[in-house]
């Protein structure tokens, strides 16, 4: 993966314009996303719109993964394909988007919900997304990648939650994947310290019990080792004094599962 790669001001915009593609994307994934929708409908849906607003599907033919959208259910922790899989009540849902826009790259990923799900499981989303906001404040220069991932791994811990480490989030921007690495978990003060012009795709993989992971024969799906849910959100973040700059956005998702209710 080489060195890290620093982005000017411009470029950071030009990334935070591919992010909120990926968000309003999302946004347009939770209009639908329901009981009864087959999981490939939300994959052509995510296609669809990302080429009509301009954009190239990130992940589509990634190092060879065959769609435009990971789509992990319940047990699946990351990389899920999509296919005839119709969703049902009570199954949760992350959905991981990247885009390329003017040569740019912008990665988000959102846990949702179908119908009535469990308070436990309701309850391992809602530390989940605590975890990358506490992981996300800690995105700014001076910090350390040790801050991040000690603040997700403490807050997902406290809460009795498996905090997965074979997988990391990462830098973005010009690729998909750059470096650094971006662990869920680690030590205060330890390192690569943060730095302007950094950014990152900060995003906790968090589940219900066991930290253990299986790959699957497919060559992408993850799962949980003992087959209990496992949460996943994730952000674009640029790296600056004071406060970090979320690139992209989970308000519009929001907007729109608040309408649903």
């Amino acid at each position: 993966m080489g060195k890290i790669l620093y982005k000017s001001a411009e470029e950071i915009e030009l990334i935070r314009q591919s992010s909120l593609l990926v968000s309003e994307t999302l946004a347009e994934i939770a209009k639908v996303i329901d009981a009864g929708v087959k999981t490939i409908t939300l994959n052509n849906l995510a296609e669809t719109y990302i080429r009509d607003h301009g954009g190239i599907p990130a992940f589509l033919n990634y190092n060879g993964f065959p769609y435009s959208l990971c789509i992990s259910l319940n047990d699946q922790v990351v990389h899920g394909f999509p296919g005839d899989y119709e969703l049902k009540d009570g199954d949760i849902v992350s959905v991981d988007c990247g885009v390329i826009l003017n040569k740019f790259v912008g990665d988000s990923a959102y846990t949702f919900a179908i119908g009535e799900v469990a308070p436990e499981t309701l309850r391992l989303m809602e530390v989940t997304k605590e975890c990358l906001t506490l992981g996300v404040n800690k995105a700014v220069v001076g910090m350390r990648l040790g801050d991040i991932g000690y603040a997700v791994q403490e807050h997902a811990e406290k809460n009795g939650y498996g905090v997965v480490r074979e997988l990391v989030g990462h830098g973005v921007g010009f690729q998909l994947h750059e470096r650094p690495e971006v662990p869920n978990y680690g030590k205060r003060g330890s390192g690569t310290k943060l730095e302007e012009g950094m950014v990152l795709a900060i995003e906790p993989m968090i589940n219900m019990k066991r930290a253990g992971v299986k790959f699957w024969k497919d060559g992408w799906t993850v799962s949980t080792v003992d087959g209990l849910p496992s949460a996943h959100y994730e952000h674009t973040v640029a790296i600056r004094k004071g406060a970090p700059d979320i690139l992209s956005t989970f308000s519009c998702i929001e907007e729109v599962l608040k309408t649903k209710k």
